[in-house]
């Protein structure tokens, strides 16, 4: 608890440096271990990532996975970070409040050590972010997490850039049982134009996958108060869908892109990631 404190100071600080890899590596352990959590690897042909899972894993039908955001990706508006891993793992904390059978995927090169990765280079967190390898190795890691608790579905829930990897990888495959994300970036290249930043030029679109994606039940969470990615990226997405197909989405208008998901995570998972109850008053939040 010192620790978490300490560590909450430093970021928090008007003048505190950016937390180092090493510190933001410990403060991820930290919280995991408090929860009976640890963290394993997961190796593919380009590159390695971080899981966390229970240690002692429940039996279910239905694994929930949880997909990071992306992390550190950049330092200032002009300069990426030299290691994505991020300072806050929102994914991490809502994994660990579900009360079903839940996992935490890392994006490739989070939380590994960039430096002894071959394919971790500074393009897959930024423009390249959600590259054709990118899903690729996150799609082997969904197969091997799926083989390593014997489940035959899948729920994918994404927080963020997250959001966009769990839906181009469900695009992908024939036994996810749910799409949930959390204020995800769903349309890159309409969020790009909006935040008048670089387009991901090396990146897959998940909004162009509609069609592989209108088959799946959807739930879609966004910030009212988000302005990293606002409701209008999740009505884009919507409004690529036929009527009779348009996916779920709800707004929590005091929210925003960070704050404060977890206060309301355990309401969500107790009504099936569909709609629940604080959502009808969420103006308290």
């Amino acid at each position: 608890m010192i620790f978490k404190l300490l560590f909450l100071t430093l970021w928090l600080g008007a003048c505190a440096q950016i937390p180092s890899v090493s510190e933001r590596v410990d403060f991820a352990n930290s919280v995991a271990t408090q929860k009976g959590w640890k963290s394993e690897e997961i190796k593919s042909e380009v590159f390695t990532l971080k899981v966390y899972l229970p240690i002692e894993p429940k039996k279910t039908e239905v694994l929930n996975i949880y997909i990071e955001g992306d992390g550190l990706a950049w330092i200032n508006s002009s300069t990426p970070s030299f290691d994505p891993t991020p300072a806050n793992p929102l994914a991490l904390k809502l994994a660990m409040l579900d009360t079903g059978a839940s996992v935490y995927l890392a994006r490739p090169c989070q939380f590994v050590g960039v430096e002894q990765q071959r394919g971790c280079t500074k393009k897959y967190w930024t423009s390249h972010r959600f590259s054709p390898e990118v899903i690729e190795a996150s799609n082997n890691a969904v197969n091997q997490l799926k083989v390593r608790f014997s489940v035959n579905k899948v729920r994918l829930i994404g927080y963020s850039g997250g959001g966009a990897v769990a839906a181009l990888i469900a695009a992908r495959r024939h036994d996810v049982a749910q799409l949930v994300t959390v204020a995800g970036n769903l349309d890159h290249a309409i969020w790009t134009k909006q935040q008048r930043i670089s387009s991901l030029s090396g990146s897959l679109n998940s909004a162009d996958e509609w069609k592989s994606l209108q088959g799946i039940p959807q739930h879609h969470y966004v910030g009212g108060k988000d302005t990293v990615i606002d409701e209008s990226i999740a009505q884009a997405y919507v409004a690529r869908y036929p009527v009779n197909k348009k996916p779920n989405f709800t707004i929590i208008p005091n929210f925003d892109h960070h704050c404060c998901w977890e206060s309301i995570w355990p309401n969500i998972v107790e009504s099936k990631f569909g709609d629940f109850s604080a959502s009808k008053n969420s103006e308290n939040f």
